[in-house]
């Protein structure tokens, strides 16, 4: 018999950190999903974490989430009842009761409220999530690759406002869903992609929630130990350095519902009179040394404050920064032809040619 698994407060800290490190600078900050967290854990009870492997085939697992641009994410929370509000909706359309809670994304704060909403609804929630990493729009997920529907849906707002979407695919789910989060301010709560448990197994990244905590904690080991604390994280995810130096220029502005802008880097140590260009779409999407692509969607593009290993949001950089930028290896199924299809450069409008970090690491080595 399976002995029960409940995070602890420490896990809270250390899954924050690493959902921040996966959120590849968008998600939502993870500061604010723990706090969130650990509030609803202190009053309403330890939530259990099971493995997919201990998710049955007759189970609904039920993803939480928030949806906006994470500049204004970090400022409009989710109300008390606003968490319990979408799935009770999903449930209601699917004549069922959800059985788990899970992440739709291992990034930013959408790993944390899922932890709150578990511990107010008093679910066991499941230690996987939709993509392995965060991307910034509903259909780019793992359950699109293999059929499945995003809803229906629910969304809620900090006014009381909500709806339930039925959607005929999956890119209309995010059109429509941007549109209200948009008239809702730019930041709402959701449930969507409601997936039985058979197929919660095949559509879902196993493990991704132990993976950002396992992160945190070896980041906070290294500190304590006077280590290199970027050399820890990246140790932990096979992640590959690709430059270091200054943030000097951040163009950012929220459009469309979305955080959407670029930075510049002035190279130091090694990389001295190289520049770095960024360009994001809530998250990172690609990385370009000197005019040479280094790392681009749907691999991770990681930023890290250079001392700390304390990871740097879309919405927190600025000037001055001294930041390491790292690439980390996608989960493979997004290296397929369907899964770049939906999360390669096409599509976010880039004209660049999608290669493994392996092989970008390599070129520039």
């Amino acid at each position: 018999m399976t002995t029960p698994s409940y995070l602890t407060d420490q896990d809270l800290a250390d899954l924050a950190f690493g959902a921040a490190v996966l959120g590849t600078g968008g998600g939502g900050d993870p500061y604010i999903g723990r706090l969130l967290a650990q509030q609803a854990v202190s009053e309403y009870g330890p939530v259990e974490l099971v493995g997919l492997d201990q998710v049955g085939d007759d189970a609904l697992v039920l993803p939480v989430a928030m949806m906006g641009a994470p500049t204004v994410m970090v400022e409009k929370i989710p109300g008390r009842d606003d968490l319990q509000a979408v799935v009770r909706m999903v449930e209601a359309r699917l004549g069922r009761k959800a059985t788990h809670l899970v992440p739709i994304e291992a990034g930013g704060i959408n790993s944390l409220i899922p932890v709150a909403a578990a511990a107010q609804m008093r679910l066991p929630l499941v230690d996987a999530d939709g993509m392995g990493r965060a991307f910034p729009e509903l259909q780019m997920v793992l359950p699109t690759i293999g059929g499945l529907s995003a809803t229906p849906m629910a969304l809620a707002d900090d006014k009381g406002n909500s709806v339930v979407l039925d959607t005929v695919d999956n890119v209309w789910t995010e059109r429509l869903a941007r549109t209200v989060t948009i008239e809702m301010g730019c930041s709402s709560v959701l449930s969507n992609y409601p997936l039985e448990g058979a197929l919660a197994q095949d559509n879902l990244v196993g493990g991704s929630l132990s993976l950002c905590r396992e992160i945190g904690s070896q980041v906070r080991a290294a500190r304590e130990r006077h280590h290199d604390p970027v050399d820890a994280a990246l140790g932990v995810v096979d992640g590959t350095r690709l430059f270091t130096g200054k943030v000097v220029d951040v163009s950012r502005r929220t459009a469309g519902g979305f955080a959407r802008g670029s930075a510049t880097l002035t190279g130091t140590g090694e990389h001295e009179g190289s520049t770095l260009e960024l360009q994001f779409q809530n998250e990172h999407l690609v990385a370009t040394v000197d005019g040479v692509v280094r790392a681009v969607v749907p691999d991770l593009i990681c930023m890290f404050e250079a001392e700390s290993a304390a990871p740097i949001t879309t919405e927190g950089l600025r000037y001055g920064l001294r930041a390491v930028v790292s690439a980390v290896p996608c989960d493979p199924r997004w290296q397929s032809a369907a899964g770049l299809s939906l999360v390669g450069p096409s599509a976010f409008g880039l004209d660049v040619e999608h290669r493994p970090i392996a092989s970008a690491a390599a070129e520039g080595a």
